[in-house]
């Protein structure tokens, strides 16, 4: 206990010195000296606002189909006599190549059997001239011998008056003139039938003449000819078979021309037509006028193949619009057509256009001009800028065209304004910027 007192007997006094002093080096020291705060910049990527041409250009996908199919099918039944060799799956066949010929005999048969019919009526047709000529010859000297008679009558009648002539000579005088008129009756039945008859000879011989035109037809139906260059599809027919009439021999599709269905959004297809300012009276409710308004659209269509990392263009046109729209996707189909789809084609480095290949279709409008800056600038419509005084600013902008990864400007920036382009945060408006020009943000917004 006696040695906590001592001891603080002794710090007591250290303490107190030390405090003293402390107090005499504060109060007679100088006050130190204040530095002013400076505001700090942040440096920030920026282009230089452009008046560019944006080609306004929506996608879809879809499979090339060809645009024309021809269907081998027999008009008649009969024997294959030849079937073309290169009818195989895969093989190019020409125009006007013969693709299958059925056995003629019994088309042969058919036209000699109606030549034959046609003869015989026009014969029984010169008979019965001969036969009209003859009747009237006979109506001729039968009238002139019931003349005759009939005067005879006359006299005999004369003569029975006079009471010269008996009963029985005058009836047997009258029995001869009826008799005679009798002649002259059948003979004129006789030629009052030749104009009807002749008219069925007549009618005879015209069916006779369609059933020969009908078996000339069915004999050159015997050989079905290919009206296109074409592709074989499918084939089901062999040399010896007996093809039924409408059987289907073979498939092929057509080589010159393809066509693709692409799937594209309704509502990027709506904005596309937009931008071509569509003529508004081509739009009359008529359907048979759809294949007019397109072309008035004057859209431009390629289609796009990817192969690994190339990719092939065809040009393409806009035919017309598909008769569906899928609900679900909201999708809509848009059919091009590829002219001379095997032309330029290279074995190993270019194929030809052909049917199940999955591509890739690109429909553009004419260009939009305005100014471009990256989507990535736009912030829920305005645009950050750095103003005259370096200072962070907010202008409001009206988008006309999202293109990509661009995004074409109608109102709100003036040329050569200095658009931001970095991701700010946090954004304060009039902060202190510093400026760096994107050079290659620039060149990539110029292609």
């Amino acid at each position: 206990m006696k040695a906590g007192f001592k001891l603080l007997f002794i710090t007591l006094p250290v303490a107190a010195i030390g405090a003293g002093a402390l107090a005499f080096v504060v109060l007679t020291s100088a006050p130190p000296t204040q530095t002013p705060l400076t505001e700090r910049a942040t440096t920030v990527r920026v282009i230089s606002a452009r008046e560019r041409a944006i080609t306004p250009e929506i996608t879809g996908f879809g499979l090339v189909s060809p645009a024309r199919t021809f269907e081998a099918i027999a008009q008649v039944s009969g024997t294959a006599d030849y079937v073309n060799p290169d009818l195989r799956k895969g093989a190019i066949l020409p125009a006007g190549a013969i693709i299958l010929r059925l056995s003629p005999v019994d088309f042969n048969l058919a036209i000699a059997q109606a030549k034959a019919n046609i003869r015989a009526a026009e014969a029984r047709l010169a008979e019965l001239a001969v036969s009209q000529a003859n009747q009237s010859a006979a109506l001729s000297i039968e009238t002139e011998a019931l003349q005759l008679k009939q005067g005879d009558l006359a006299r005999v009648e004369t003569l029975f008056s006079g009471g010269t002539v008996s009963q029985s000579a005058l009836d047997t005088v009258r029995s001869g003139v009826l008799a005679q008129r009798q002649k002259v009756l059948s003979i004129q039945s006789t030629l009052a039938l030749v104009p009807t008859q002749r008219e069925v000879q007549q009618e005879q011989i015209a069916v006779y003449r369609a059933s020969l035109e009908t078996a000339s037809l069915n004999l050159a139906r015997t050989e079905l000819k290919l009206p296109f260059a074409a592709r074989v599809a499918t084939t089901s027919v062999e040399t010896g078979q007996y093809v039924r009439a409408g059987q289907t021999a073979a498939v092929l599709n057509g080589v010159r021309m393809a066509e693709v269905e692409a799937q594209v959004s309704l509502a990027a297809m709506r904005d596309l037509m937009h931008f071509n300012n569509p003529d508004a009276s081509l739009f009359s409710g008529d359907p048979t006028l759809i294949k007019e308004v397109l072309r008035q659209l004057g859209l431009v269509a390629e289609v796009r193949l990817s192969l690994g990392q190339d990719t092939l263009i065809w040009d393409a046109r806009v035919d017309r619009i598909s008769d569906t729209i899928d609900p679900q996707a909201g999708t809509l189909g848009v059919i091009v057509q590829v002219e001379s789809a095997y032309s330029g084609a290279e074995p190993g480095t270019r194929p030809p256009l052909t049917k199940g290949m999955f591509v890739e279709v690109a429909l553009t409008a004419a260009p939009v001009r305005g100014m471009v800056i990256p989507r990535s600038a736009l912030h829920n419509g305005e645009v950050l800028v750095v103003d005259a005084d370096n200072r962070l600013a907010t202008v409001p902008v009206t988008p006309y065209l999202v293109q990509d990864a661009r995004v074409l400007i109608a109102e709100g920036l003036t040329e050569g304004q200095q658009v931001i382009v970095s991701d700010l945060s946090p954004v304060i408006q009039g902060m202190l910027l510093t400026a760096i020009l994107d050079d290659a943000l620039m060149a990539d917004l110029a292609k």
